[in-house]
């Protein structure tokens, strides 16, 4: 069939996947009508930069698709697409230039994220994205027509595909509810549960180190644990004090295992190495030195360079034999156990982990059970910590999504040249 009426794809969501996937779609002379429950687009994405938009990370392709855990292959096929380097040559291309820190992370040079969305979403009008604000998305009609909850009452609108970018369940004040999730499933959709990811893990803390210490870091520090398959694993990095326990960078990095042995067992056991710098003989011969007058916090400061909230984590809960040997305090010091009882609710996590399967998608991220629907970003089953991990993944499938819709509209009808918007995009 030959037509001059453009196709229509109606984009559902405004986090980097929806966008992305318009700005993918229009670039291939797909008409594009943008829906989001909110106001404005981007919420989530302008708070994630608030603190400075971490964009994506500089370490090597084969060292960053790690990040993604047990998806990693599936999220290496959508990244060799759009990486990290793509990432900053299409922020360059919007006039944001990015620089690495020292950390590895990759940054916009002014840090924020406003301009970089309002650059973006201007190339977008431009090129003919059309938004529509204040549609929260129902589900589907019987006749295939997309049902959205507005101010002035139910609408019906009628699309040639869609994408589908509806984010997980984090923030859900920003948006992402997960409301979806039913809704899918009853469209044949396979959905793993949806869980809470770069979040906090709960410890039954003391009133004393809650009161007193929470909001400290702690630093230089490394985490031991047992992954999901049984194996020992170690990692160094900072984390957080908190009321209810403990959260941070490598709090985040490890929190798939963590989470899982919870899952499994009811609780997970984390040990931390207060003091990585020295060798636990070493440190047991410092601290056997007499102390004099000095008391057991300042000697531990002296001796074994820790900070007040260290000593105060080896003082919660130890007997008082061990902080008389220093072969047990040493020992404590370089392994201190913890018990971590639960996740952070979802509506505090960072992310989600969970959503549609991907063995439930084809390889262009169209839903088996739907033709013609397509999904990306948050919403689906894949996650990584934060470090511009999340972002770089979540851009790299809406543009896979964007351009697979367009492909499968393409093949099913012809658009003429004069109906085909102008390029907008990568």
């Amino acid at each position: 069939m030959t037509t001059n009426t453009p196709l229509r794809l109606a984009i559902i969501g405004g986090g980097p996947a929806g966008l992305m996937a318009a700005e993918a779609a229009c670039a291939a002379g797909i008409a594009v009508d943008l829906y989001d429950a909110m106001g404005s687009v981007g919420r989530k994405f302008l708070l994630a930069g608030k603190g400075g938009l971490n964009l994506t990370h500089g370490e090597p392709f084969a060292r960053f698709v790690e990040r993604y855990g047990e998806r990693r292959d599936d999220v290496a096929r959508w990244l060799r697409d759009f990486d990290a380097d793509a990432l900053r040559a299409w922020a360059r291309g919007l006039g944001v230039e990015t620089f690495t820190g020292s950390s590895g992370r990759v940054f916009p040079a002014d840090m924020k994220a406003a301009p970089l969305l309002r650059r973006w979403l201007h190339r977008l009008r431009e090129h003919g994205v059309v938004f529509h604000m204040h549609h929260r998305w129902l589900g589907w009609r019987r006749d295939g027509a997309l049902r959205f909850a507005t101010p002035d009452g139910e609408r019906n609108v009628a699309a040639d595909a869609v994408v589908l970018a509806l984010g997980g369940a984090s923030w859900p004040r920003l948006g992402s509810d997960g409301a979806w999730v039913e809704v899918l499933r009853k469209a044949g959709a396979d959905i793993a549960p949806l869980q809470s990811a770069n979040c906090g893990f709960e410890v039954d803390w003391s009133e004393h180190l809650r009161s007193r210490f929470a909001g400290a870091p702690l630093k230089a520090v490394v985490a031991h644990w047992i992954d999901r398959h049984g194996d020992a694993q170690s990692r160094q990095g900072e984390c957080v004090l908190s009321e209810y326990g403990i959260e941070g960078s490598l709090v985040y990095a490890i929190g798939a295992d963590l989470r899982e042995r919870i899952a499994q067992s009811g609780n997970a056991p984390l040990r931390l190495d207060l003091a990585p710098g020295l060798a636990q003989d070493a440190l047991a011969e410092r601290l056997a030195a007499p102390r004099g007058k000095h008391s057991l916090g300042d000697w531990l400061r002296r001796r074994a360079h820790l900070d007040a909230a260290k000593c105060a984590l080896v003082f919660e809960g130890a007997d008082k034999s061990a902080l008389a040997d220093p072969q047990a305090l040493a020992a404590r010091i370089k392994a201190l156990p913890l018990t971590l009882r639960a996740p952070r609710p979802l509506a505090e996590a960072i992310s989600t982990a969970g959503g549609v399967r991907l063995e439930a998608l084809d390889e262009h991220l169209m839903l088996r059970a739907r033709p013609g629907t397509f999904c990306a970003g948050e919403m689906l089953d894949w996650e990584a910590p934060t470090g511009g991990y999340l972002l770089t993944a979540c851009f790299a499938s809406g543009l896979l999504a964007g351009r697979g819709a367009a492909a499968w509209l393409r093949r099913r009808t012809t658009v003429s040249p004069a109906a085909a918007p102008g390029n907008c995009g990568p």
